[in-house]
């Protein structure tokens, strides 16, 4: 039987990108080099990501994590929120034709307290 989770989001969630360029480097007085060398990361991996054109992986969310002081699963979450509703967008057409499952009831099997 399935949990129900039908609230479907309205506006886009933000990237992880645009929330280091609008939030974490102003509010840290960082650059995109000093990001970038405090990450160990390439100039060009900051860029991309702060240009929307790159995901969070993994290890950029515990780099990330621990230089900010906040958990890896921040960062992963906004990512993910990012690849759904991308990814719904584009199967839009696809997903229509799948229709929902009603689970089979069970006969004879009450519970009682």
């Amino acid at each position: 039987m399935g949990i129900k989770n039908t609230q479907k989001r309205k506006i886009k969630p933000v990237h992880p990108g645009e929330m280091l360029r609008e939030d974490f480097l102003p509010d840290y007085g960082l650059t995109p080099a000093q990001l970038a060398a405090s990450l160990g990361v390439s100039i060009g991996t900051v860029r991309e990501l702060l240009k929307e054109r790159r995901s969070v992986t993994p290890a950029t969310a515990l780099r990330l994590s621990r230089l900010f002081g906040n958990s890896p699963e921040f960062w992963l979450n906004a990512q993910h929120a990012v690849d759904l509703w991308e990814t719904e967008k584009n199967m839009k057409a696809s997903l229509a034709h799948i229709r929902h499952l009603k689970s089979a009831s069970r006969t004879g099997m009450e519970v009682t307290a």
